[in-house]
């Protein structure tokens, strides 16, 4: 007899629909999988045998042949177990086969029966209704997760006996149900907060425009002014994410591994934060199958490089188209997939090997020679892409001694937002734009108008600095940001002059 169940294989970000299909004829005792299965794939044979008698369901004796269609999809991991399970006994009478059509199984199987969970599940759920699936049919613990999409019926079983129970009396179960709401500011987890950082108004200022307008950001000063404090307290000053992109950024999570019995959206923006010895593929994504990198994690959120000049050259290269476009493309032999980068870099480093060039306490130890070897590391057109430029110097000793506090971490945020709001008003009916870093050429003619004093300002920086066609729309794009952080609908020469200064480091050697 033959019998299909239906699954879904995972592409980049994206699922794609799988029939696995089962045929049990006569002759001698025999599994056969066919499909371009991988070895986790192959081993289902045996655990799926030793699961099915371990949970008192009669093994059929017979040749097997399971076909997983599209024939030239690569099906990898351990998740169609549950599917080549249904289908076995679907083929050989244990179950009935009529809802079989109108359901998506997906879950690895234990050699004593119980399911287990995958990663996946997340972008599968959120492609159900596309596919013209009724519902999922998930290990328990990927049930909350799954459940967190709308519109598509999810039910979590412990074990293979629930599963065949559901599909010969399906009235007696009820899906899962979760509240879709996203949690409250108050359920956000502990963040270090921007009050605890002493003086650096120059740098809090900074913080302030990347938050509200996306931005890219480069801390440059000697040990121990607060480079990497001051990048740690940005998260605490963003905007949590809507549903739509907790959804998204669940999924790449989901994808990666990263969800699994957690049961639930990623509600704040992500904050990755690799070691400088990280490689180009783990940044970027890579493997024979690729998998998400580290600029993928931090899509909606931030991807901070501490030490930046601690980084491999050609590492950091990797990062130029991705931050130009929002998106990485990984190409391999067998496929070719897309996935979503639209992050904030934040990095920082100090000013030269020794760290204390321009210090005015302590002297640096650098040759010129060692100084422009330093900086070299960071090609132009990186630098380019990098919109804020902020040198933090050392405190004076009167402001470290101080039992003083800055501005409390909330009461920036709530400026950052009345900023992205405008932003998103402003943007309203766009696609792939949320926030100014993101504008493209025709935006900024369209909201970045500038008059004759502010032309001449800008002309008058691009000779000085040398600025790029490029850094100069990234000039024009924060100048947009401060106006919008000021209520101001028109730029102004002040939001221009203020953007300009961010550049300075642009010919730092």
């Amino acid at each position: 007899m033959l019998a299909r169940v239906w699954s879904a294989a995972i592409a980049g970000i994206n699922a794609i629909k799988v029939g696995v299909e089962v045929d049990v004829s006569g002759g001698l005792p025999k599994i056969v999988i066919v499909g371009l299965p991988d070895v986790a794939v192959q081993e289902s044979r045996e655990r799926v045998k030793a699961a099915l008698k371990n949970a008192d369901f009669a093994f059929p004796v017979r040749k097997i042949v399971i076909n997983l269609t599209p024939a030239d999809l690569r099906k990898e991991g351990p998740c169609f177990d549950l599917p080549i399970s249904m289908g076995i006994l679907a083929a050989s009478e244990q179950v009935d086969p009529q809802l079989l059509g109108d359901y998506l199984f997906y879950g690895e199987v234990s050699l004593d029966g119980t399911l287990r969970p995958v990663s996946g599940v997340l972008p599968i759920a959120a492609a159900a209704t596309n596919m013209g699936i009724a519902g999922l049919i998930v290990p328990r613990g990927n049930a909350q997760e799954a459940a967190v999409v709308k519109d598509i019926a999810v039910y979590g079983f412990d074990n293979l006996k629930q599963v065949a129970s559901f599909l010969n009396q399906p009235d007696k179960y009820q899906p899962i149900t979760v509240e879709h709401q996203l949690p409250s500011s108050l359920s956000r987890p502990p963040i270090p907060n921007l009050k605890d950082v002493k003086g650096q108004v120059h740098a809090r200022r900074a913080l302030e425009i990347a938050a509200a307008g996306g931005h890219n950001l480069i801390f440059v000063g000697p040990p121990g002014s607060g480079k990497t404090m001051l990048a740690k307290r940005l998260p605490g000053i963003l905007p949590s994410l809507s549903f739509p992109e907790a959804l998204e950024v669940s999924q790449i999570h989901s994808v990666a591994g990263l969800l699994k019995d957690r049961g639930r959206l990623i509600t704040e923006r992500p904050f990755r934060s690799p070691h400088h010895s990280a490689s180009g593929p783990s940044l970027v994504g890579g493997g024979s199958y690729p998998r998400p990198g580290e600029i993928s994690l931090a899509h909606k959120g931030l991807l901070f490089l501490d030490e930046l000049t601690e980084f491999k050259r050609n590492v950091l290269e990797y990062l130029r188209q991705p931050l130009e476009d929002g998106q990485v493309t990984i190409s391999r032999t067998r496929q070719s997939v897309v996935f979503p980068a639209q992050f904030t870099l934040v990095a920082s480093t100090n000013p030269c090997p020794c760290g204390y060039f321009g210090d005015p306490i302590q002297n640096c130890t650098c040759s010129p020679r060692q100084r422009e070897n330093y900086w070299a590391k960071l090609s132009g057109p990186l630098m380019d892409r990098i919109d804020l430029q902020v040198a933090v110097n050392r405190l004076k000793p009167e402001e470290m001694t101080r039992q003083t506090f800055g501005e409390d971490s909330q009461d920036v945020r709530e400026r950052v937002v009345t900023a992205r709001k405008l932003a998103e008003k402003r943007f309203q009916g766009e696609t792939g734009i949320s926030c100014n870093a993101e504008m493209r050429s025709p935006h900024l003619r369209e909201f970045c108008i500038l008059d004759d004093d502010s032309r001449n300002l800008l002309e008058g920086a691009i000779r000085k600095l040398g600025l790029s066609a490029r850094a100069m729309d990234r000039v024009l794009k924060v100048s947009r940001t401060i106006a919008d952080l000021a209520g101001d609908r028109h730029l102004q020469s002040h939001h221009l002059a203020e953007a300009i200064q961010y550049r300075t480091i642009d010919r730092m050697q």
